[in-house]
């Protein structure tokens, strides 16, 4: 029997592909999957939240920042937007959090889907209502801490899911992080026979290019998207996210009983 007899069909590889994307048992490659798609749908969101509500969500160092310069400007109006957008970001860390915990503690395979379904349903009601309210006072008021909510929940998922190796939101610890790889790259290594060389990986060096990229990309797409056809540009991020996460949830293989004394 050939080789290309005994590959099992599409649909079962891309099962697996997808299933090993938010599996409990981590791999570099399943971490990396998981961050590209990630920094892609973060980067579109964060890109056209912009354009709908005239403020990025995605970085909290801006934010922070905010606060202190109205205070001392005496604008407490927006220190009490800033708050909020802080407070909401906060929060959808520390509901993702929760919710990979809770699966942990209940034996859950599928844990790390349940923040992504969670941020699908988020930017589907996010989309929703920029269609019916758009440039309502209301709907600013709400969509900045919902998409900042979003953007937290995410953040902390990956950061969890890779044991903090990767972010997809905090794109200025990425662009840090190339910058000390690029120092390493040019360093000259005088008398390399008596002390340790300095070298760049040049794997760290490619994924992290590969991931502002993504980040890049989906900015721009985002952008035009949310340009030329408005807050309908949220349903496809929101289906990713339900594939990424729902087609393992669905497809996940039954586990071998366990003792229920067992901690998790």
């Amino acid at each position: 029997m050939s080789a290309r007899e005994t590959r099992p069909p599409i649909s079962h590889r891309l099962a697996d592909h997808l299933r090993s994307t938010v599996a409990v048992e981590r791999s570099a490659i399943g971490d990396l999957r998981l961050a590209e798609v990630l920094c892609f749908i973060a980067g579109a969101t964060n890109a056209g939240g912009f354009l709908a509500v005239g403020q990025y969500t995605s970085h909290m160092s801006g934010i922070v920042s905010s606060i202190a310069d109205n205070v001392v400007l005496g604008s407490f109006a927006l220190v009490g937007v800033a708050l909020l957008a802080l407070v909401a970001f906060l929060a959808g860390a520390a509901l993702s959090a929760i919710l990979i915990n809770w699966g942990r503690r209940n034996q859950k395979s599928a844990r790390f889907a349940y923040p992504l379904f969670v941020e699908a349903g988020l930017l589907l009601c996010f989309g929703l209502s920029g269609h019916f309210f758009n440039g309502t006072a209301a709907f600013v008021a709400i969509a900045i801490p919902l998409l900042c909510f979003i953007m937290g929940l995410q953040n902390a998922m990956v950061t969890k899911i890779s044991n903090a190796r990767m972010r997809t939101t905090h794109v200025t610890g990425m662009v840090t992080d190339l910058g000390i790889e690029l120092g390493k790259l040019v360093y000259v290594n005088v008398t390399p026979g008596k002390r340790p060389r300095v070298v760049a990986s040049r794997t760290k060096l490619r994924i992290l290019t590969t991931l502002i990229g993504l980040f890049l990309f989906g900015g721009i797409v985002g952008a035009v998207g949310f340009k030329q056809i408005g807050y309908i540009t949220t349903v496809p991020l929101a289906l990713a996210l339900v594939l990424l996460a729902g087609f393992p949830l669905i497809l996940t293989r039954p586990r071998p009983p366990q003792d229920e004394t067992s901690s998790g």
